[in-house]
């Protein structure tokens, strides 16, 4: 009996080592844009935050969740209360998600769910040769996949 007792306090630690370690952080990323617009999500107006800028679309969701359109990895952008939306199935673009609260970030399946929100602000940009990004009209089938239910 004291073996087994023995055996499952070592179980429990190795377990506790190596499967029950906290999430991995995810750094927020820069994003410079090609476009230079003065009011840019994250800009204040008369003490009001701005979530959307020229070039995002807006799309009403009344407290709908949004999914990850494909497997990818969503990080907080630098500067805002927006993610980035990355995936090596369109690996020349990224999509910025700005108005939803408290989104995941980290690696995801496509139709995990990213976040709630009232209001989405959604925005395809497209790699430039320079580094930068540019901010060009999102296909109606991405927008689609990520507003609603897999």
């Amino acid at each position: 009996m004291n073996n087994r007792f023995g055996i499952s306090i070592f179980t429990l630690a190795l377990a506790s080592l190596t499967g029950c370690s906290s999430p991995d952080t995810v750094a927020p990323r820069s994003l410079p844009i090609h476009q230079n617009w003065t009011l840019q999500p994250g800009s204040t107006v008369g003490g009001y935050a701005v979530i959307g800028s020229l070039g995002d679309v807006s799309v009403e969701l009344g407290g709908s969740a949004v999914h990850a359109p494909f497997d990818g990895r969503i990080e907080p952008l630098e500067g805002g209360d927006c993610v980035v939306f990355s995936t090596p199935e369109v690996p020349a673009y990224l999509f910025r998600l700005c108005g939803l609260s408290k989104p995941a970030v980290g690696d995801m399946q496509q139709g995990d769910k990213i976040g709630r929100g009232q209001m989405l602000q959604f925005a395809a940009m497209r790699k430039q040769p320079d580094g930068t990004w540019a901010i060009v009209e999102p296909g109606l089938d991405i927008l689609e996949r990520t507003v609603q239910q897999p």
